[in-house]
């Protein structure tokens, strides 16, 4: 995924700059992250804010776990609850 597609999704999801230099996303808001690495995937859910550093991607959770990808590596992302919706809850999970 290149730099611009995370700023378009963000901006889309409505992420604003907070304190720390994370681009948060509004209360309720959360994404996952699916990444894949020679044939190893990740996938990383509830993620709060992303902070975009050149080819690096750190993404804080709701945990406070902060996880540092290389942005080539991502290769989708799931925005829930963004513009004002509530943040999707599945059923037996989370």
């Amino acid at each position: 995924m290149t730099g611009n597609h995370l700023e378009a999704i963000l901006k889309q999801a409505s992420a604003k700059l907070d304190k720390d230099g994370f681009l948060a996303l509004p209360d309720g808001a959360v994404l996952t992250l699916y990444v894949a690495h020679d044939g190893a995937s990740l996938t990383i859910s509830k993620v709060e804010s992303l902070r975009i550093d050149g080819e690096l991607v750190y993404a804080r959770t709701a945990k406070r776990e902060t996880f540092t990808l290389v942005q080539s590596d991502v290769f989708a992302l799931a925005v829930e609850g963004a513009q004002g919706q509530p943040a999707r809850r599945t059923a037996g999970f989370g």
